[in-house]
């Protein structure tokens, strides 16, 4: 008999209700949710896919141990036995930094991910730090943390009540949104439409997102600071520039102005591709419109100006008076978020407090450029040791970093590797240890990061849909158990790690003076927690500690786990609203329109102003029945648009001699692949592009669909060089390659 279980899906950052149909044990549909109180319904072919993601055969059901050379079958206490024994003694006997860490993007999508990795860096207590983050939203959390002191206050556009929309580098009806959690982003931009308001897409591509603007500027790659930084100019020079309410809140507008003095709509226009007049109607009627905001994502995040990008994107908010205010660009307020502190100046934030060993490359936000990874593997300096084992824990950065044949070669080298993953892909197969998470329907699911990014305050928690299988264990004792094995406390019973965060996190919330629960005893407050399970009980707490919450019973109506559990389909806390200056964690206590690392990185996009590509240049792509690496190995999500093709503009195939649906060779820095050709007009003269995630051809995995259509790994193109300075964000658009049929032979890139 079937029966229904509601679910928060995990595979993208809508994070939309499911209605699950269940078989025994087994997910056999997915609609939408209708009465979820953020997605109402809506659902993408990613989410109707969930049984199929959560069924694939080839998920791995058991840890793996290498075994004279080969990884075999074991059981989770020798699996944790082999993680101490490989770990501890690089630490003891080389130091905490000869132990990498690398977090891949599924962390987000998952409770266990949310939760224990922190636990892990701190009790490891190493730097070599890398995430996903660097090879996509690190300038965005840079720039952040430079304007207002916090790299996690991130603006998010007020899609229900804005009247203009400015889109630039961003794809939402693919991507269904990203670092600004909507679910049916796409109904949205529809409604904006509908209700009167504008959209307009900058991209190089006409993508289906661009096909539904008023206006679409098809901008060449990598030039998307330049377009930006005019704007602000016109907005100065014409005497548009209105602040309005956030005047009081603001330092260094004058300063501002004598920056971008230089950028003017005649001196981009080349660079851009973008006609002077153009440029200026668009800050025209940016500043012209009742509300506005401008959103920028990945195009705009993985190209040499990055972080002055994702600056000026939030510059053009506040001049125009659209940050913190209904209609424009607000700060979102999680449940989970920590008791807000009075405004006031505070800590700010600080760029580079460590380098990475080999390259220099400055820390931002605790991590260093994923780039750099094989080099801190394969390269020996004076400068420290180099990293001697790895913990990887949902990451795929032989895919998904530049230069993956170095990094394939780097990991083969380590003295020990672990890996938290589904499957053996192009980087768990190097592991000497693979530690698999049960399938999404088996594990509890609450949006601690997207919750922070969403338009709308809301919360959610769905408990597990299915009960574990015997045998398996949850990611979030995996991780425990991790961390347990990784700090010398192999053996410990997994519940210590939660405690340990529960009466830390207790014993600093009762010294906070505004805090609800000043002067009370942690020990008691502890006991007052409910749930089945310490990630539970310490949902618990982070509700009530925040913002909505009951503080321990201080407010009659506040959250509380109980009362999340008592409404499934989750908690609607209303629209964004203004929020300043209470988010500003600057030393001044005011937003900083010009702080000195983004002064100092202005002379080099001044000098690209008189740089023009001589030749083509590669953009990655995204499918909607896509993400990143990680749904190639579901037959439902792969083949119609989903494939992996070189799109090519008729103009530039007809003067190489590339034919439709023929092999073309790409040479880029890193490398060189093979790829069908797809000729099409929807990528502007001049611009190729490659889809990001493919490349499942390496011998040693365990991905069987993927595996038939393997595709090519596009960062196999670049050798890691090319990042944003600012943010250590690896370059992947607008970067030089050359292309010819596969027959012909390429010339070496100059």
């Amino acid at each position: 008999m079937s029966r229904t279980a509601l679910r928060i899906c995990p595979l993208c950052e809508a994070t939309c209700g499911l209605t699950l149909t269940i078989e025994g044990t087994r997910v056999t549909g997915a609609r939408g949710d209708r009465d979820d109180v953020f997605s109402k319904g809506f659902i993408c072919p990613k989410g109707a896919s969930f049984g199929a993601v959560d069924g694939d055969p080839d998920r791995l059901r058991t840890p793996l141990v290498r075994k004279d050379g080969e990884l075999r079958e074991a059981t989770w206490e020798e699996a944790f036995d082999a993680v101490a024994a490989g770990i501890r003694p690089v630490v003891e006997r080389y130091g905490p930094h000869a132990v990498g860490v690398v977090l891949g993007n599924p962390n987000v999508h998952t409770m266990a991910g949310a939760l224990y990795p922190p636990v892990l860096l701190a009790g490891l207590g190493t730097r070599s730090v890398f995430t996903a983050s660097t090879v996509d939203q690190m300038p965005k959390h840079v720039s952040s943390g430079l304007l207002y002191g916090d790299a996690n206050a991130i603006p998010v556009p007020d899609l229900d009540h804005t009247d203009h929309l400015l889109l630039i580098g961003a794809n939402p009806l693919e991507s269904n949104g990203s670092l600004c959690t909507a679910a049916d982003f796409p109904g949205k931009l529809k409604a904006l439409k509908a209700r009167g308001g504008t959209l307009t897409v900058i991209d190089p591509r006409r993508t289906r997102t661009a096909k539904l603007a008023d206006r679409h500027i098809a901008i060449r790659p990598g030039t998307d600071a330049l377009l930006l930084a005019a704007m602000a100019y016109v907005l100065f020079e014409e005497g548009l520039v209105d602040p309005g309410e956030l005047t009081p809140h603001l330092q260094g507008l004058d300063e501002l102005r004598e920056a971008v003095r230089d950028f003017t709509p005649e001196a981009v226009a080349a660079a851009c591709d973008v006609d002077a007049e153009v440029t200026r109607t668009l800050a025209r009627e940016l500043a012209a419109a009742p509300t506005a905001a401008v959103y920028g994502r990945i195009g705009s995040c993985t190209v040499p100006y990055g972080t002055l990008g994702s600056w000026l994107v939030d510059v053009l908010d506040i001049l125009t008076g659209n940050l913190d205010r209904p209609g424009g660009a607000l700060f979102p307020q999680a449940a989970t978020d920590r008791t807000p502190r009075p405004a006031g100046p505070s800590h700010g934030f600080t760029l580079g407090r460590w380098h990475s060993r080999v390259s220099q490359h400055p820390e931002a936000k605790g991590e260093l450029p994923l780039s750099a990874l094989a080099e801190e593997i394969d390269t020996a300096t004076e400068e420290g040791e180099p990293i001697r084992a790895l913990v990887s824990v949902a990451a795929n950065p032989v895919l998904s970093a530049p230069d993956g044949d170095r990094l394939d070669k780097a990991l083969d080298s380590l003295d020990f590797m672990v890996s938290v993953d589904p499957y053996l892909n192009e980087t768990s197969r190097h592991a000497d240890v693979v530690l698999p998470p049960p399938p999404p329907s088996q594990s509890p699911h609450h949006d601690f990061a997207f919750n922070t990014l969403a338009v709308r305050n809301q919360v959610r928690y769905t408990r597990p849909a299915v009960p574990l299988e015997p045998g398996r264990m949850a990611e979030t004792e995996i991780l425990a158990r991790l961390i347990l094995a990784a700090t010398g406390m192999h053996g410990a019973d997994p519940s210590a790690v939660d405690e340990m965060v529960i009466g830390q996190t207790l014993g600093k919330a009762v010294k906070e003076p505004w805090s609800p629960v000043h002067g009370h005893d942690p020990k008691e407050l502890a006991a007052q927690l409910t749930g089945v399970s310490g990630p539970e009980r310490r949902l618990d707490m982070m509700l009530r500690l925040g913002p909505y919450g009951d503080g321990f019973g201080v407010r009659e109506d506040g959250l509380s786990l109980q009362q999340l559990l008592a409404h499934p389909h989750g908690i609607d806390l209303g629209p964004l609203r203004s929020r300043l200056p209470q988010p500003l964690k600057t030393r001044s206590g005011k937003v900083e329109l010009l702080p000195q690392p983004i002064a100092d990185d202005l002379p080099r996009l001044r000098e690209a102003l008189d740089r023009l590509p001589d030749g083509l240049v590669l953009v990655g792509r995204r499918h909607l029945r896509s993400n990143n690496s990680w749904m190639h190995n579901v037959p439902a999500l792969t083949g119609g648009t989903n494939r992996c093709t070189l799109h090519i503009h008729p103009e530039d195939a007809e003067r190489l001699g590339v034919r439709d649906g023929a092999a073309v060779r790409v040479k880029g820095a890193g490398g060189e692949v093979t790829a069908p050709a797809e000729v099409t007009d929807a990528v502007r003269p001049g611009v190729v592009s490659l889809p990001h995630g493919w490349g499942h051809d390496r011998p040693g995995t365990r991905m069987s669909h993927a595996a038939t259509d393997p595709g090519v790994n596009v960062n196999q193109l670049l050798d890691g060089s090319l990042l944003d300075p600012l943010s250590g964000n690896a370059v992947l658009n607008g970067v030089p390659v050359e292309i010819a049929p596969a027959a012909e032979k390429l010339m070496p890139l100059t």
